[in-house]
């Protein structure tokens, strides 16, 4: 890949210097010295970046390596080239991502659209807002009346803070992002062209067509939760619509009035969850999931790409399919169904297979 201007290299950093910051140890403490820059993929990594392996499944791509360091576990040191040295970690795919970030701390925040290091001149802001210090606005943006706004935020060009919002300390509000009837903690990110606190759908058949429904709630997020690109979350209708902490939201998820998510979730792109459905703490949504109204989905949950969700799902269950049951059942039906359609189509008569 050709030499990416947006995110430049670390300076540099000693492999040892790595391995402390991880947690992790050396295999090798004679490659103490070597100098790592970068993060890569297994299969193209050169000298300076470090690369990672999660299972014996990927030891072909090692024949292209030239990384400076592969980050595995001990299982797997037999696999790594000699001359390459060797970072042990009980868990790879976490210290890998912890080393992105220290390689590139400017990556893991929206893109800074302007060098404004306080209020930019064109930004609109009312009188009686509070913005702590060290806030900063970038150029176009638009924050409310009695807004308040913590210490370290950075509030994106042509975002809207609307009237009586609250966010936190260290946030990160990318351009083009509305909020409104939020409040929302310390450390939340949330990326370009997110929608946050509109009215939810709600209506009452009537004898002259449908009836809107007053929506009168908040949205509440909580500590440490990231918000991915032109993602919907709707304010509640009598109750609050809440994004627990630590939670993390894709791209293009629609999360409906009155939704409830616990903590430390990861929700998937395209997912949709209707009002008043409660998802537990630890949840994985996959992507595509329709989730259905006034269901609760318990801790621990984990919900297959495309998954209906029609009734309540007991904690730590795995689950698949349309309507959604265990993983297990949905699976050997999946397989079932394939066989047969292979015995069928290699019958004489039937269509062949090339």
């Amino acid at each position: 890949m050709e030499q990416n201007v947006f995110f430049l290299p670390h300076e540099g950093l000693k492999l040892a210097e790595l391995a402390e910051f991880l947690g992790a140890e050396l295999a090798n403490p004679d490659h103490a010295d070597v100098i790592v820059r970068s993060v890569a993929p297994l299969n193209r990594a050169r000298a300076g970046d470090v690369c990672y392996i999660l299972s014996r499944r990927s030891r072909d791509e090692l024949a292209t390596c030239e990384a400076s360091a592969v980050i595995c576990d001990k299982a797997l040191v037999d696999l790594i080239p000699e001359h390459i040295p060797v970072i042990l970690s009980s868990n790879p795919h976490a210290a890998f991502a912890m080393a992105g970030g220290l390689f590139y701390p400017a990556a893991l925040r929206p893109v800074v659209f302007s060098s404004e290091s306080e209020i930019a001149p064109s930004a609109v802001i009312d009188p009686s807002a509070k913005l702590e210090k060290g806030v900063i606005v970038e150029p176009m943006a638009v924050i409310g009346a009695h807004a308040e706004i913590g210490e370290g935020t950075r509030i994106g060009a042509h975002s809207i803070i609307g009237p009586g919002v609250k966010i936190g300390r260290d946030c990160s509000i990318a351009a083009g992002a509305s909020i409104l009837c939020a409040l929302i903690g310390n450390g939340v990110i949330i990326h370009n062209g997110a929608r946050i606190g509109q009215d939810g759908f709600g209506y009452a058949p009537g004898p002259r067509g449908m009836i809107k429904i007053v929506q009168i709630g908040r949205v509440i997020i909580q500590d440490n939760v990231e918000i991915g690109a032109n993602t919907t979350i709707d304010r509640g209708a009598m109750d609050d619509t809440v994004i627990g902490e630590g939670t993390k939201i894709d791209n293009q998820v629609q999360i409906g009035h009155n939704v409830q998510i616990g903590r430390h979730c990861a929700v998937v792109a395209q997912v949709g969850i209707a009002g008043s459905t409660k998802i537990g703490n630890g949840v994985q949504i996959g992507g595509q999931v329709g989730i259905k109204g006034h269901v609760t989905i318990g801790d621990g949950v984990q919900i297959a790409a495309k998954s209906g969700i029609m009734t309540d799902l007991a904690a730590g269950g795995q689950y698949g399919g349309v309507p959604a049951r265990p993983l297990k059942d949905y699976l050997r039906e999946a397989a079932q169904l394939m066989s047969k359609t292979k015995q069928r189509e290699s019958k004489p008569g039937g269509k062949q297979n090339d």
